[in-house]
């Protein structure tokens, strides 16, 4: 077997910017990664009175009678509306709606093309958490479901609990619910190589926003002990005294209750010490986490750096410094712990379910069918979860989910699990051979 090649610091650094060197040619060239395209024929202009008037009168019709009937009748059933206000965008913070349109636009290419859902990017000129609320319930009849999108927080929290409350679609934060998704299953994965069991671990977190509050959450459904879990923000550890979180904070100060036992008092580096696992979602990198940090965790210590776009240490370097298992957002790296891997799977199923809600245990059993689709092909110190380009994986996480769903009576649908992954796995193969063909046909140019 030809021997991997070892590259060194700078040419892996060298490597890490070029992603961003290329977007900015492409992003010009093509002006943009999505389209409406049609997907019934136009035979001739009499198509016309079918597919408009007055033909169209007929469903129009028949869904005032049943408002169901526009998951049959319309697109509705396999579209979804990505909405943000681009106030947490990337690790790049609060750049404005028009800033964020690119990345929405990148999202809506994964929906589509891992998981076969037409996806529309709805970037929102408001701050204001109520009117985001009231345009998201006001636009619901047009989409299948919501995926919240880039939100700072605290105002995430608000926005995604009051509209679960009401709405009759699955809305969901994929920095809170996606982020924890992929972060569960890439710890069952990580749990399984270094033998250790997810009750009896401790579990610290650098940075508590969105992304470590959501992974918290569901670790601890999950199965880790609230009592082993020590979180920090940008001023020092979460603990009892801590009253500044009380009022706007709710969330951390919730968690500033019920984790941390010992009551510890300190900076970011008190939740490395003696960790099994840290979770890190503070600002992009490299040098956001100190190599001595790493080096006081436990023996067998799994790190996960989740900032972009620059991870919060090089995971050359946290291995240096005594880490085991690394794992970071990128996708030029080993062991991508990327939300990527959860989304497009988890709305398949959601859609093809017709499910109103998307709830913790659907989560849990996304990330269930991640690990052990990992651990089929054979789980290493490199690969905990699988790559974004094992596109077989997204029909398994789509089947998990929507059985999930039936079992816990939250599916407008139900069906067999072969029926499920049949229907799953021709909607995600048509994306991908559309594209493929639309490419092949030069529709699609190559740059």
């Amino acid at each position: 077997m030809e021997a991997k090649k070892k590259f060194s610091k700078e040419e892996l650094i060298a490597k890490a910017k070029k992603p961003a060197e290329d977007a900015m040619k492409l992003h010009a060239f093509y002006k943009g990664k999505v389209q409406t395209a049609l997907k019934c024929p136009v035979r001739d202009v009499n198509d016309f009175a079918i597919w408009y008037t007055p033909g169209v009168a007929a469903p129009c019709e028949a869904i005032k009678e049943d408002i169901n009937l526009s998951y049959e009748y319309t697109n509705r059933a396999n579209t979804i509306a990505i909405v943000t206000d681009g106030t947490r965008v990337l690790g790049l913070g609060d750049i404005g709606p028009e800033a964020a349109m690119p990345v929405m636009e990148g999202k809506a290419l994964l929906f589509k093309y891992l998981g076969g859902v037409d996806a529309v990017p709805l970037c929102l000129d408001t701050k204001d958490p109520d009117k985001i609320i009231e345009t998201v319930r006001l636009i619901a009849p047009s989409f299948g479901g919501i995926n919240l999108e880039d939100i700072s927080q605290p105002k995430c929290f608000y926005v995604l609990d009051e509209l679960r409350k009401d709405c009759k679609i699955p809305v969901w934060h994929d920095d809170q619910q996606g982020t924890a998704t992929v972060n569960l299953a890439g710890l069952y994965s990580a749990l399984k190589i270094v033998g250790k069991k997810i009750e009896e671990i401790k579990v610290g977190f650098f940075g508590a926003g969105a992304a470590s509050i959501a992974t918290a959450r569901m670790l601890i459904s999950a199965g880790v002990r609230p009592e082993n879990i020590i979180m920090a923000d940008s001023k020092g550890t979460l603990h009892k005294g801590r009253t500044d979180l009380q009022g706007e904070f709710e969330a951390k100060w919730h968690f500033a209750q019920i984790t941390n036992s010992e009551g510890i008092v300190g900076g970011p580096e008190e939740v490395f010490k003696g960790a099994d696992v840290v979770y890190c979602y503070s600002k992009s990198g490299p040098d956001t986490v100190k190599k001595e940090w790493i080096s006081t965790m436990a023996k067998d210590a799994i790190l996960f750096a989740g900032a972009n776009p620059i991870p919060e240490i090089w995971p050359w370097d946290a291995k240096e410094a005594g880490a085991r298992i690394v794992a970071t957002g990128r996708s030029d790296f080993p062991n991508q712990v990327n939300n990527s891997l959860g989304f497009p799977g988890i709305f398949r199923g959601v859609l093809d379910v017709q499910a109103t809600t998307i709830t913790d245990e659907m989560c849990i059993a996304a990330a269930q069918a991640l690990s052990k689709f990992a651990e089929k092909k054979g789980l290493s110190e490199d690969y905990l979860i699988p790559t974004m380009d094992e596109f077989d994986v997204y029909p398994e996480v789509a089947t998990a989910v929507g059985m999930k769903a039936i079992e816990q009576g939250v599916a407008r649908k139900t069906m067999s699990r072969d029926k499920l992954f049949a229907i799953a796995k021709e909607r995600i193969e048509y994306a991908r051979n559309m594209t493929k063909c639309l490419t092949e046909n030069k529709f699609i140019k190559l740059p």
